[in-house]
This record gives structure tokens, sequence and C-alpha cells, in this order.
């Protein structure tokens, strides 16, 4: 989870270098983790918004925040939760540690507004949809093109829930905090394009990537998005590495992140994360080759060290002797 201070940080670099579709769906990723609160659309989560959001209707906030009841009560203070990544006594109101808060349609509201700067209207996810100026094109959900759009759930003639579809099927939303989910769970029931997403991802130029470049390729960390984080997942991928369930999705994500790691130590690269010259170079000079694995049983050491010398690459798994 990061705070709201790295995420606005990288939503700047998105909205400079992304088109739309690839900075919403980015943005969207990097806010994974916040918490839920009903009515709330990207706040800080602080003690003083937490109050003004508690509610005698929806006392969520009240039963559960420790800002409020207890031994550990401080007025103006938070003593620190799962969403709080900081110093708990440090100025709330300057503080780098905050996350933000959301509800469903909050969240889907904020992504927009802060990539596009296009306020979606509706005080709800049932008056987001009945607004027809906020959509460019609408569907039941198995209609969906595979591109960056919201998604509903009806119940009765009622939109329950909203969320962001990010591509392939994936969901991400705000329920019980923003998390991720399939296009095939929690009953989603329809679709919607907003108007500032209008244009198919095709027809969008876009940005160059980050400045700072190597061979010509973009110096690359975790946050970035495009394709040559497509490119660098494939690549980590043809050389089995793990960069998670989604694949090459063009998100450089925790796992892309783990899997550059464990590459550049494998390499004897630093294994900072962040792909640079050494790294694009040592994926590209062992691209073509293959690896294969075998297990030759009840060697002596002379024919060992016979076959260590003829093939200086072989490894020795002491564990399995």
């Amino acid at each position: 989870m990061y705070s709201a201070a790295y995420v606005q940080e990288q939503i700047n670099r998105l909205k400079q270098y992304y088109n739309p579709d690839e900075a919403v769906a980015a943005a969207a990723e990097l806010c994974l983790g916040w918490p839920y609160v009903f009515g709330a659309r990207g706040e800080y989560c602080d003690p003083s918004n937490r109050r003004s959001r508690a509610r005698e209707d929806h006392p969520t906030i009240k039963s559960k925040c420790r800002n409020f009841y207890g031994k550990d009560s401080v007025p103006g203070k938070c003593v620190g939760c799962k969403w709080f990544l900081g110093d708990a006594s440090a100025d709330q109101s300057k503080h780098e540690g905050r996350t933000r808060f959301f509800d469903c349609r909050g969240f889907t509201y904020w992504i927009l507004l802060q990539i596009c700067g296009w306020k979606l209207k509706g005080a709800g996810a049932t008056s987001q949809w009945n607004t027809g100026e906020n959509w460019s094109e609408k569907g039941l959900i198995k209609d969906m093109p595979d591109r960056v759009c919201l998604v509903f759930k009806r119940v009765s003639n009622v939109m329950e829930h909203t969320g962001i579809h990010v591509g392939g099927g994936k969901i991400i939303h705000c329920s019980s905090g923003v998390q991720t989910g399939k296009v095939t769970d929690r009953g989603w029931t329809h679709y919607a394009v907003p108007v500032c997403l209008s244009k198919a991802p095709s027809q969008v130029a876009t940005g160059e990537p980050p400045v700072q470049k190597v061979d010509g390729k973009p110096v690359l960390k975790r946050g970035d998005v495009g394709e040559y984080v497509t490119l660098l997942q494939t690549m980590l991928i043809n050389h089995t590495y793990d960069v998670g369930s989604s694949g090459a999705d063009g998100i450089f994500g925790r796992n892309t992140e783990s899997a550059v790691k464990l590459f550049q130590r494998t390499h004897g690269l630093a294994d900072d994360g962040v792909v640079g010259n050494d790294t694009w170079a040592a994926l590209e000079e062992t691209s073509g080759e293959k690896y294969y694995t075998a297990y030759i049983r009840h060697l002596t050491a002379v024919q060992l060290d016979e076959l260590m010398r003829k093939y200086q690459d072989v490894k020795v798994d002491e564990e399995r002797g």
C-alpha cells in the first residue's frame, strides 16, 4: 500500500507520459489497500476527516476507528492502524504517511478527476449511471469491450455498486477498501465508457515514457506503466520469472518488482528493482537462450569435476546431492 503523497507523485507522471486509458488503470492500481468510508470521495484518511464523516446512520467509523473510543483515542492525533503508513505522533496535516478513503462511486469519481480533470456527475452510482452526459457508450456487461471503462452492478432498479474495468476482465473497486476482482465476480451487470475516455485506446496518442532513457529504452521502476513495462514483463516471463497472475499487463507493480530483483541477483546486478542499462542489457543478452534443468545421479567426485570444467555454467544443487 502506498501513501497519498507517493500516489499523487505517480499520478502527475502518468498524466504527463501516458494516454488516459493507461493512466486510469495504473492510478487505480496504485490505490489498492486504501480504506472504504461511506460518502467519501478521496479525502485524506486522518482524524479530522474521519470524524467529519462519522454518521449515526453509518456508524462503521465509530465502531472501527481507534480515534473514537478507548484508551488509544487522542483528539486530533492518529494513533495508527493498517491504513496509516508513518509516525502516528506526527503533525497529521503535513504527514506523508496518510492515505485517502472512498466509497465505491467516490473512488471512480476521484480517479477520473485526477487523470482527466473531469467530474463524473451524480451523487451515487445510480445517478451516475442515469446521467446520460457522463457516457459516450454503455450497455450490458456481456457486450463490454476489452478496454478501460466503468462497471456497475444493478439490483432491481438501483446500481448497487460500481468500479473500474482496467482491461483483461480485471476490476478495481472500493468495497471494504480498494481491491481487485474479476468481471465474473460480484454480479456486475453493466458497463459504461466515460466521455473523457471516449476515444479507443488505439486512437489516443501515447506520450513518451519517462524522460530518462538508456539505449532507446526508458529506465523503469515500480509505478510505471506502458508498452515498455509490457516488454519487460514479457522478457521476464520468457526467463521463467513470475510477474504475477495478471501476466504482462503493462503495470509495474509489486510482483514485477520482485521478479526484477530476483533477475538482478541471479545475474550479479544490484538488486534495486530499477530497470536501467545493465538490467536491459542482461535481459537482451540472454533473450535468445533456453535453459534446462537435468539431474544426473551417482556421479563420482572426479566425474563431477570433469563435468563442471567442461560446462562452466553447471550449477550443483547441494540439497538434492
